[in-house]
């Protein structure tokens, strides 16, 4: 896997802080820091996602695909799956997440609360390279509910 992520800043935009990445799948994702009042220079324009929000987004997809794909294998009648993240950081550099809590809604015909705990629990023991890499510095926490449709 690789990543090509340019500073888009150089090129004359209005973001100081802008990058965009492209990825070796041949898509390209765009990044930009926060406004910096005290120092605009140091400072993006909001004009897209920050970075580590990028990372968590990216962790999100990761492990809503497991869920899916082990719900699919396991003949489950599932047809929407969400998971909304919210996180602690650190306070001092690097302000890595220290907390990660996971709420996931999964929507489908007769799906049991059962496959989907297992489903989470094996994305996050087993597949989701993403939320074990994350969970060397964050306590991840997850929570569900089942909606039938």
């Amino acid at each position: 896997m690789e990543c090509t992520v340019s500073w888009t800043g150089a090129t004359g935009t209005r973001s100081q802080m802008g990058f965009v990445a492209e990825t070796g799948s041949g898509h390209v994702l765009t990044m930009d820091g926060a406004p910096d009042a005290a120092k605009p220079e140091n400072g993006g324009a909001n004009l897209a996602p920050r970075p580590m929000e990028t990372v968590l987004a990216g962790t999100g997809g990761c492990t809503a695909y497991d869920v899916v794909l082990i719900l699919k294998r396991g003949r489950h009648d599932v047809r929407g799956c969400t998971v909304k993240l919210t996180t602690e950081r650190a306070q001092t550099d690097p302000k890595v997440f220290t907390r990660i809590h996971m709420h996931f809604v999964v929507t489908g015909k007769a799906i049991p609360a059962a496959a989907v705990e297992r489903a989470i629990a094996m994305s996050h023991d087993k597949y989701c390279s993403a939320s074990i890499m994350l969970g060397k510095t964050a306590e991840i926490t997850t929570a569900f509910e089942v909606i039938e449709t």
